[in-house]
């Protein structure tokens, strides 16, 4: 068993890939999907959203934007975290996301360390959560 599953929704191939790069090499299971609609799908293959540890979400993306799959993941999944990670910083959109439940607002390019430091974070939070209702 690795570290847990990361759902990777961004519509850049090569920040995807670098993610998934930097987090596979730290033990995690990355899935990854182009846009936010995609990402929806993503967690509702299964109809079992817990397969899912973290997601780390883009905010610019065609179709479903991150604002829009953000509000839908926190609706639907409150217990699994998600992390923003953006190529144009808002601080005061930051605060906004904080408020919905956002566990971190990372800025590309990220730095390995914090991506991998701020998802195992999110990570352990999550299964601390799971663990409580797991008999």
């Amino acid at each position: 068993m690795g570290m847990g599953r990361v759902l990777v929704v961004d519509d850049d191939a090569n920040v995807r890939k670098a993610v998934r790069m930097i987090l596979t090499k730290a033990g995690y299971d990355v899935v990854e999907a182009e846009d936010g609609e995609k990402g929806i799908a993503a967690i509702k293959t299964d109809g079992n959203a817990l397969l899912v540890d973290t997601i780390v979400c883009d905010l610019y993306m065609p179709k479903v934007n991150g604002m829009e799959a953000i509000a839908y993941f926190r609706e639907q999944f409150p217990s699994v975290p998600v992390i923003v990670l953006t190529g144009k910083p808002d601080i005061s959109g930051a605060a906004s996301f904080f408020r919905q439940g956002v566990v971190d607002y990372l800025v590309k390019p990220i730095e390995a360390e914090k991506l991998t430091a701020a998802v195992h974070k999110a990570v352990q939070g999550h299964v601390l959560f799971k663990d409580q209702f797991v008999t």
